[in-house]
């Protein structure tokens, strides 16, 4: 049975408790699990199309709720760069991955009601996942979420809050209400089944590329959930001997909201105890987070694969927008900051993900 483990200080916990963090140092927490079993690509044949082929890897199986996602497509850009099209998934970003283990865990637990905060792509997801399992959902936004989103998730029947401020202020309104008592807070930052569900990002990419993964691979990176869960997979892979080697992570950020490429550069293992400051304004939204509580995690991710941080100005993400669209994927802002990161890399192989939609955003000006 997995169960909860602070990482900081060891606290345990039962997953059917409703406990959202650790009660001691109020930190996210990690999830102590074993895998059923070992994959092979030969075991994956006729398998369902949807991410939940990879059933003996997840801490949930046999899902009541799925929208069939997953299985998005791998396209080669240039001789190097490939995009794996996670625009594609139901709710039109990567964030169904993680959206779904944690509406399905709360299907089993039976919440009086859920609640959640996002930038948008994390709420929309949430919301449509607890609109498929019937759970009353609240979602709270900062100011400023592009109006598509907010849409969406009225349209999925969850209640919206918008808060005023910056993505902090929204995270710390939504965790006041985590508190009360019945509530499931379908944290995709606090809560580690949400990783379990972007790391069958790159468990889909081994079985795409014939059993093997590219030298590197890049995520933008705001709260980091896609970056480390792509690190729970190629650790997963290489231990069950799927692969001889791991691929380098390459964590791009917007550089108008950069504190983990700062810290990174500075040799620090965590962010500083002092705050910087309110987020400065930058078109990639998704990534622009301040303080993200799993950073000592995210920093020691990238470095442990031999990665780095890299950083996009906000003329390069309108550029990176356009070129991509002029290909024929039409991306929103933050989702092409990769492809502006790495676009024209030439000596190894890499891929970026195009995470969501275009039509979330709308073109950059």
């Amino acid at each position: 049975m997995p169960a909860y483990i602070c990482p900081q200080d060891g606290t345990r916990a039962e997953t059917t408790a409703l406990t959202w963090c650790c009660p001691v140092c109020r930190g996210p927490w990690d999830l102590e699990f074993e895998a059923a079993g070992a994959l092979s690509l030969n075991s994956l044949a006729g398998r369902v199309n949807s991410l939940w082929r990879y059933e003996e890897v997840l801490p949930l199986s046999s899902p009541a709720i799925t929208l069939g996602e997953g299985r998005t497509p791998l396209v080669p850009l240039t001789g190097t760069v490939s995009a794996k099209l996670d625009f594609l998934m139901p709710t039109l970003s990567f964030k169904d991955r993680g959206a779904v283990m944690l509406a399905e865990l709360a299907r089993r637990l039976s919440p009086e009601r859920v609640v959640a905060d996002s930038s948008g792509n994390a709420g929309t997801a949430v919301a449509a996942y607890c609109a498929r399992a019937s759970l009353p959902c609240t979602v709270y936004v900062p100011e400023g979420t592009s109006p598509k989103k907010t849409e969406q998730i009225r349209a999925h029947g969850a209640r919206l809050e918008i808060v005023p401020g910056d993505r902090e202020a929204t995270a710390a309104a939504a965790r006041a209400a985590a508190d009360a008592p019945g509530t499931f807070y379908a944290s995709h930052v606090f809560n580690p089944y949400f990783l379990h569900g972007t790391k069958t990002y790159v468990y889909e990419m081994w079985e795409d590329l014939g059993g093997r993964l590219p030298d590197a691979i890049a995520v933008p990176v705001g709260n980091g959930t896609l970056l480390l869960g792509a690190a729970l997979a190629t650790a997963e892979l290489h231990a069950q001997g799927l692969i001889d080697r791991r691929p380098a992570l390459i964590a791009v950020q917007a550089e108008a909201v950069s504190p983990l490429a700062a810290a990174f550069r500075a040799d620090a293992d965590g962010l500083p105890d002092t705050p910087a400051g309110p987020a400065a304004p930058t078109l990639a939204e998704g990534i622009a987070i301040p303080r993200p509580p799993r950073a000592r995690a995210i920093l020691a991710a990238v470095r442990e694969s031999g990665g780095t941080f890299l950083t996009v100005t906000e003329d390069q993400i309108r550029s990176a927008q356009l070129d991509l669209a002029a290909r024929g994927f039409y991306v929103e802002t933050t989702g092409v900051a990769c492809w502006a990161a790495v676009g024209g890399w030439t000596d190894r192989s890499v891929v970026v993900p195009l995470c969501g939609a275009g039509l979330k955003t709308g073109l950059a000006t």
